[in-house]
């Protein structure tokens, strides 16, 4: 179960009910289901507008913007608790808001009054767009042109593993519009059934199976100069802003899957006998349970305290975000390992749920940048670059 409090800091009543919320919802609406989507490969659009209904979809909107005008911990919170009911759904939730955020925050009046009203619902579901064949963890080198004519601007080039792809009506998309470097980047908010906007096929992926992957491609895509998201030249800051909240949002996706798995685990070796008594009156099984609880508490301080950083706009909020989405992720995934460990054969069978956790929560350490790329930041935040 998720603890109420850590490192003597207890959560908001609000935000704990938030919690209970959610986590209602991840019972209830998510978990029952999880495996039969991964398996049939099915994106449950209609139970993503439960949980928008919810207030889920829209979580650091502001209010007067429509959404429910939360923080950054209130987030996470939200996450994590809807992860232990399915990661790949609670992860597609968090882009989403990531999308719906960056519009509240650095769109038009126009722009926030054409779309927000109907991705907050989730009428309408969104998409970012950044990766790229040949651009990923070095993303200020993409490629994606978009040249500006007298209507508007003309896309030309490919996204890679873009979540939605093919079934969301927003693609927010970096571009460049410039020169060279971040400096050339621009954001474009493209709507699905723009002539010369296509996709790939849907790829087959190790876990998140319940929502698409595909190519974005722009073949002479033509979109009007009132999708530019802030100014030319400033999407990239745009970008990692996002992203900033999005590393938080999938470190809280890990814990609550790894929480799943070690509550199954739990469960298990109560019930499992060998040698003449109960698993977990072993003490080597008693020490990797403290273990791994240990691992996730000092994994959700850290999240909750970067959470703090971001909603204060901290000038180190960058490398706390980074530091715990590192931290976070990495130790969601080996809990969720070692907890298929204790169930033996059992958690190699997709019936307990465990294994499909493990493979849900391996890309978690490479999305929202790599986890390599999160030292490069901590690490340039520490030497003063």
């Amino acid at each position: 179960m998720m603890p109420e409090e850590t490192g003597g800091f207890e959560l908001p009543e609000a935000t704990r009910e938030l919690r209970e919320t959610a986590l209602a919802f991840a019972r209830d609406r998510l978990a029952p289901h999880a495996r039969d989507w991964d398996e049939r490969r099915h994106f449950p659009v209609d139970v993503l507008r439960e949980a928008a209904s919810l207030g889920m979809a829209a979580l650091y909107v502001r209010e007067e913007s429509g959404g429910a005008g939360l923080t950054r911990l209130d987030a996470a919170v939200v996450f994590e608790a809807l992860a232990t009911g399915c990661p790949t759904i609670s992860a597609f939730l968090s882009i989403h808001n990531m999308v719906a955020w960056m519009i509240d925050r650095y769109g038009t009046e126009a722009q926030r009054e054409a779309w927000l009203p109907r991705l907050i619902p989730m009428e309408a579901i969104a998409s970012y767009c950044l990766t790229e064949p040949g651009a990923g963890s070095d993303a200020a080198a993409l490629s994606t042109r978009a040249v500006r004519d007298n209507e508007g601007y003309v896309l030309d080039g490919v996204k890679q593993f873009i979540s939605g792809a093919g079934v969301s009506d927003l693609y927010l998309t970096m571009v460049r519009t410039g020169g060279p470097g971040a400096a050339g980047v621009s954001a474009l908010l493209v709507p699905k059934g723009t002539p010369g906007l296509s996709f790939g096929a849907n790829e087959r992926k190790m876990g998140w199976n319940a929502q698409p992957t595909r190519q974005v491609i722009f073949d002479g895509a033509r979109v009007a100069s009132e999708t530019l998201l802030g100014t030319e030249g400033e999407g990239f800051r745009i970008a990692m802003s996002g992203l900033d909240g999005g590393r938080l949002n999938i470190g809280a996706c890990s814990l609550g899957g790894a929480q799943a798995a070690l509550d199954v685990a739990l469960a298990h070796v109560r019930d499992r006998r060998a040698f003449g008594k109960a698993v977990v009156e072993f003490q080597a099984t008693q020490f990797r349970l403290a273990d791994m609880a240990t691992e996730l508490e000092a994994a959700r301080t850290l999240l909750w305290r970067a959470c703090g950083k971001l909603d204060a706009a901290a000038p180190d909020a960058p490398a706390f975000c980074a530091m715990a989405k590192r931290f976070a992720t990495d130790t969601g995934s080996r809990v969720a390992d070692e907890a298929l460990q204790l169930l033996g054969g059992y958690g190699y069978l997709a019936d307990y749920g465990v294994e499909k956790i493990v493979r849900d929560l391996r890309v978690h350490r490479i999305l929202e940048g790599t986890n390599e790329i999160m030292r490069v930041i901590i690490a340039r935040h520490m030497i003063g670059r």
